[in-house]
């Protein structure tokens, strides 16, 4: 059973900088066949789950939302399926539940949140102004 843990979130002021990491278990091991795409997401209180970064099996290939463009940066080691989210420059409204997401598609629009299989339990990111 695939299970993916987050970890770094935390209260920072605005202009500071926070790094979220996800570590996913239960895949057979770190080769390309194993590897997943991945994305962070998050949910601001009252509000639905968007899309923030999403990096294909690689690494080569990453996606960003327009909100966070310039100031996230979403990274992985190669196909090992631990991926990492700086976030430099936060601002208030970047405060919410901020969450992994891994699946077994190939190519295509990273920023859906339907074609995620496997969701971690989400990390809390305050960002005071």
């Amino acid at each position: 059973q695939v299970q993916l843990v987050e970890s770094g979130g935390g209260l920072v002021q605005a202009g500071g900088s926070l790094r979220l990491s996800c570590a996913a278990s239960g895949l057979a091991d770190d080769s390309a066949d194993s590897s997943l795409p991945m994305a962070w997401f998050r949910q601001a209180p009252g509000k639905d789950r968007e899309f923030g970064a999403g990096i294909s099996r690689s690494g080569g290939m990453t996606y960003y939302a327009d909100s966070v463009k310039g100031r996230f940066s979403i990274s992985r080691d190669g196909f090992k399926n631990t991926v990492y989210l700086q976030m430099n420059n936060l601002k208030p409204e970047d405060t919410g539940v901020y969450y992994c997401a891994g699946g077994r598609f190939f190519g295509g629009d990273y920023s859906s949140s339907v074609r995620y299989e496997y969701w971690g339990q989400g990390t809390q990111v305050t960002v005071s102004a």
